[in-house]
């Protein structure tokens, strides 16, 4: 029997934090090129350090002249995300940082295995394995210890950028231990906080002061009690941050990107590559269906594994575990979805209009628990296969 009490954390980390920073400037290179042409291919790769950052990897455009132009507004764009996120820092500053741009040209190799042609449907850009969850504990269908790890750091961002606390500095992270009673989230046992601040004079208790409003805002109300523990930059002062103080790399925070550890993760990494990349589109695709399964109320939690094969369309496996809270056998809702969605790697840029500038935005606070915006951002968070799912089973 699944376990009914306990305590299970998940941390998130902000925009500022040097792996995020490196997130953003790979889904803001993949959006410029999409933007240019929805069908371009893009796998880039970026790292930062103490003034430097270096961004390499793979693009492609059908029109050469335009992949040349783009290749040299890298900087512009990079330098635009820095300054956004907020370093002026004297060793990461958006003016003055040295940035090295490698990107190349997509293998032709690659490009044979996965577009399509005459008569066969477009391969998947890799193989891989990915999953999808959601759970009821939310409103927005999502584990609430990392739901709520992500609202934290994102209402900081909020009053940090808008002038509210100019004491916070760009990089954080935290981290929630949430108490589960009978399978249910009811309240905080810790919070763990660790914010870079720019007034050197700053003490924990200082910070504490600054950000305990703001943390009890987001989250449930009667969740934080006497007994919740905090642990606000425990280490002291924290006052150089980003990657002046540690090396960031793109695709080093999978866990932060999708469900803080309460699910499996295929180990495939989102930023910097394009919707034909079925570590992306289609981890995208697994979160979707997983939800609208939760959403139409055949269960309460539900995961779901597709697979892939390199220069193959169809998914080669498709699992569902409901956890033991599924209405109709786990089995038959398989089936269902097989008949609702198409799985292929263009069925699901089609259905889910991945094809997009749409991915800046979902670098820092989660790709999923995000609402669905109106340009079609986080199209994979709508609730709209419901009906369908229902009636296929």
């Amino acid at each position: 029997m699944t376990r009914q009490n306990y305590v299970f954390t998940s941390e998130s980390v902000s925009e500022g934090h040097p792996d995020k920073v490196c997130d953003r400037i790979s889904d803001a290179v993949l959006d410029a090129f999409l933007s240019e042409e929805p069908e371009a291919r893009v796998a880039a790769e970026t790292f930062a350090t103490t003034n430097r950052v270096v961004i390499g990897g793979e693009v492609g455009l059908s029109d050469q002249d335009k992949l040349h132009e783009y290749m040299g507004r890298i900087e512009e764009i990079t330098r635009a995300c820095i300054k956004d996120i907020g370093y002026e820092q004297e060793k990461f500053h958006h003016a003055h940082c040295e940035i090295t741009n490698l990107l190349h040209e997509q293998s032709a190799h690659i490009a044979q295995g996965v577009d399509a042609a005459d008569n066969k449907d477009e391969g998947a850009g890799d193989q891989g394995i990915m999953f999808g969850y959601a759970t009821t504990e939310t409103p927005e269908l999502m584990p609430a210890p990392i739901q709520y790890s992500h609202a934290m750091l994102r209402r900081l961002a909020e009053v940090r950028k808008d002038g509210t606390e100019p004491a916070l500095g760009p990089d954080a992270k935290s981290q929630l231990s949430v108490v589960y009673r009978d399978g249910k989230p009811i309240g905080v046992s810790s919070v763990v906080l660790s914010t870079q601040h720019l007034i050197e004079k700053l003490t924990s208790d200082d910070i504490r002061a600054i950000v305990e409003p703001y943390i009890t805002e987001v989250l449930p109300e009667g969740w934080i009690s006497t007994d919740t523990e905090w642990h606000v930059n425990p280490t002291g002062k924290f006052v150089i941050g980003g990657p002046d103080g540690d090396a960031g790399l793109t695709g080093r925070k999978i866990i932060v990107d999708t469900y803080g550890g309460a699910a499996p993760h295929g180990g495939g990494a989102f930023s910097g590559k394009d919707p034909t990349k079925v570590d992306r589109s289609a981890a995208y695709a697994a979160r979707y269906v997983a939800k609208n399964i939760v959403a139409a109320g055949m269960a309460e939690r539900c995961t779901l594994q597709l697979s892939y094969a390199i220069g193959v369309s169809r998914p080669l496996s498709i699992y569902i575990d409901t956890h033991g809270t599924g209405q109709v056998p786990d089995a038959e809702i398989e089936k269902a979805v097989g008949q609702v969605i198409d799985l292929t790697p263009r069925g699901i840029r089609e259905h889910l209009q991945l094809n997009r500038p749409i991915y800046q935005r979902t670098a820092a606070y989660g790709h999923f628990g995000r609402a669905p915006e109106a340009d079609g951002g986080f199209s994979w968070e709508k609730t709209d296969l419901t009906e369908a799912l229902k009636n296929a089973v």
